[in-house]
């Protein structure tokens, strides 16, 4: 199956940090680390940030993205 849109690896983070979502996170145990902080951006035809959907969580939000692309 071939995807029709190009993918990005953002090997060195560079993106994430333009983004905003390379953020410090704190382990349970109570360790800081760096990390990603899961968030979905829709990206309009024009390069355009349409809408951005912070902390997501998994269950549910494939059905939440497609509500707002219709």
């Amino acid at each position: 199956m071939k995807i029709p849109h190009p993918l990005l690896a953002d090997e060195g983070g560079s993106v994430a940090q333009k983004y905003g979502v390379w953020v410090e996170k704190t382990s349970p145990s109570g360790k800081t680390y760096w990390g990603v902080a899961r968030t979905t951006f829709i990206i309009d035809e024009q390069g355009i940030v349409a809408k951005v959907f912070p902390k997501v969580q998994a269950k549910g939000h494939s059905a939440e993205v497609l509500s707002a692309l219709k």
